[in-house]
C-alpha cells in the first residue's frame, strides 16, 4: 500500500548561522550604536532569546534576524514566537521557540484537515511525524498538494518524504 511522512524539520546549523551573521550586522549597524543588543541561540532547549536595551528597537532586531534566516532557508512559520517581558535595567527579552517534528496537536490538525478533504487516504501519528497512506499513488499526490496550500493555515512547514509504493 502506497504511504509518504510528513515531517517539520529545522536545520540547526543554518539557524546558527543565520544568528551569527545578524550579529555581525548589529555591530555594524549605525541605529545599534550604544544600543545593548543580543541574539542567544540555545540548541538544546530549542530558543532564540533577543535582548534589546531599548524597548522600540527589539522589531529591528526581529526584522534582521528574520531577514537572515529567509536568506538561510529556514521557514519562518517554525517560529513561535512568545510575549515581550522585561528584563533587567529596563531593557527587554522576547524568547522565540523553534518547532522541530509536528507535535500531537498539530498532528491531529494535519489529519483533521485530510479527513475533511474527502480524500481517499488515511494518516496516522508515529512519534514526529504523520505517517498518510491510501490505495493509489494518485491520491497520495493530490494529498501532498492539499498539504502543500495549507502549510499558512496550518502555521506548519512540512517536508514529505519516504514516498513508497
Amino acid at each position: 500500500m502506497p504511504s509518504f511522512d510528513i515531517s517539520s524539520d529545522v536545520d540547526w546549523q543554518e539557524i546558527d548561522n543565520a544568528v551569527n551573521t545578524a550579529l555581525k550586522e548589529l555591530a555594524t549597524r549605525f541605529d545599534f550604536k550604544g544600543v545593548k543588543s543580543e541574539i542567544n541561540f540555545d540548541k538544546k532547549a530549542k530558543t532564540l532569546t533577543l535582548i534589546c536595551s531599548e524597548e522600540g528597537k527589539i522589531d529591528n532586531l526581529k526584522d534582521i534576524l528574520q531577514g537572515k534566516l529567509i536568506k538561510r532557508g529556514v521557514s519562518l512559520l517554525s517560529l513561535e514566537y512568545k510575549p515581550l517581558e522585561a528584563a533587567f535595567g529596563g531593557s527587554v527579552r522576547q524568547v522565540i521557540e523553534v518547532q522541530a517534528g509536528i507535535s500531537k496537536d498539530k498532528g491531529k490538525e494535519v489529519i483533521a484537515v485530510i479527513k475533511d478533504s474527502k480524500i481517499k487516504v488515511q494518516g496516522q501519528i508515529q512519534d514526529e511525524k504523520v505517517r498518510v497512506t491510501g490505495k493509489n499513488r494518485d491520491d497520495l499526490q493530490e494529498c501532498i498538494a492539499l498539504l502543500k496550500g495549507k502549510q499558512d493555515s496550518l502555521k506548519l512547514p512540512m517536508q514529505f518524504g519516504n514516498f513508497r509504493e
